[in-house]
């Protein structure tokens, strides 16, 4: 058979599989929620289950040993952590409307003063007048892309069967998911094309590296800062402060876009509590420490060079996986991103190697195989 016709036949194939996934994606939207959880918890516990199944333990054992302390973990945390997110979100909401008059009371007379400098009426500029009266071009646009994002969240939690049967079968389905790892991949192993075996398992060996990277390596760093800036900024009596440092933690899942939120939120905050400097800078400290202990130590000893994913592309992949499949598709979204980064650097590298890319000098080119084995490589 010709190669284009064996080439359109694999593009065929394989665009067809990709419009089953998402085809899939749409249609069981409202039951994945437990899968994709119980999938990212078995992926993020296989390494601690087949360590300890090198101990001689069964795997059946070390499954349920390994996801028993998680979920202890993970329900401990949250026992103690809720109650105080919470009182602390209630109080938020409640006091946002004072913080946001005494903010434009602050702006106010330098936008009087902008408008002067620009030939307007600034003696009767009325900040909140102004705000009002420009909301829908100031946040219209935002304000759609926002709703299209939060639309496609509510969907997705509305997707899984109530809140409960999540909390309750993810676990299930994580520990069937870890107990069955070794049978699962060796099953789809066994199923790759043969000519292209090498090929792709060399390209799920990069993916994989790179969403390990993430997931048990950014995740990790955005526990850590997430827990320090929580107990460091309640420590130094800033209200919200356990509310803001987790947020600034979860965030971090983006590097530098948490720790910057979260350094701006909370020198707000710390300014209307007290209007003094020396406590604005002690707040800001805080976060200026936590990025330099991060930056040095924690994330070149969590993750290392592994990750590859630059914070626009995993903030783009969150916005995106949110607005086409709610809660399931944030998940999935950098695993997605990592996927097609490996993806196009490997068709990319491809392209280059083209006539394409290369011209007719391209046919004259020797084989990499051929020019090896020629010249005697192993």
């Amino acid at each position: 058979m010709p190669q284009g016709s064996i080439f359109k036949r694999q593009a065929c194939f394989w665009l067809a599989t990709l419009v089953a996934f998402v085809g899939v994606m749409l249609m069981f939207n409202d039951v994945l929620l437990p899968f994709v959880l119980g999938m990212a918890i078995a992926y993020l516990l296989n390494p601690l289950v087949a360590k300890l199944e090198r101990m001689k333990i069964g795997r059946k054992w070390a499954a349920l040993i390994i996801l028993s302390a998680f979920v202890i973990f993970v329900f401990g945390t949250l026992v103690l952590a809720a109650p105080v997110i919470y009182q602390q979100s209630l109080n938020l909401i409640k006091d946002a409307p004072t913080y946001g008059d005494r903010f434009m009371e602050w702006l106010e007379p330098y936008m009087r003063q902008a408008m002067v400098y620009v030939g307007q009426d600034g003696e009767s500029f009325d900040l909140k007048n102004f705000i009002k009266e420009h909301s829908n071009m100031l946040f219209g646009k935002a304000g759609t892309a926002a709703a299209s994002v939060f639309g496609g969240l509510a969907a997705g939690g509305k997707a899984a069967a109530g809140f409960f049967s999540t909390l309750v079968f993810t676990p299930i389905i994580a520990y069937f998911l870890i107990k069955e790892w070794p049978f699962v991949t060796n099953w789809a192993e066994d199923k790759l094309p043969r000519e292209h075996k090498d090929t792709i398992l060399d390209l799920l060996k990069d993916i994989d590296q790179k969403i390990s990277g993430f997931v048990r390596g950014q995740i990790s760093v955005a526990f850590l800062l997430g827990v320090g800036y929580a107990v460091a900024l309640t420590i130094a009596g800033l209200k919200y402060g356990f509310l803001i440092g987790l947020g600034a933690g979860v965030l971090s899942i983006i590097p530098m876009v948490g720790s910057t939120l979260g350094l701006l939120v909370s020198v707000t905050v710390a300014w209307f509590q007290s209007g003094e400097l020396s406590y604005v800078g002690i707040i800001a400290a805080i976060f200026l420490v936590g990025q330099f202990l991060e930056g040095n130590f924690i994330t070149p000893k969590i993750v290392g060079n592994s990750v590859g994913l630059h914070p626009l592309w995993v903030f783009f992949a969150l916005l995106a996986g949110g607005a086409l499949f709610g809660i399931v598709g944030m998940l999935i979204a950098v695993p997605v991103a990592a996927a097609a980064g490996v993806l196009v650097g490997f068709a990319i590298k491809q392209y280059k190697k083209s006539p394409f890319y290369m011209g007719s000098s391209a046919e004259d080119q020797p084989d990499e195989a051929v020019q090896d084995k020629a010249e005697g490589a192993p």
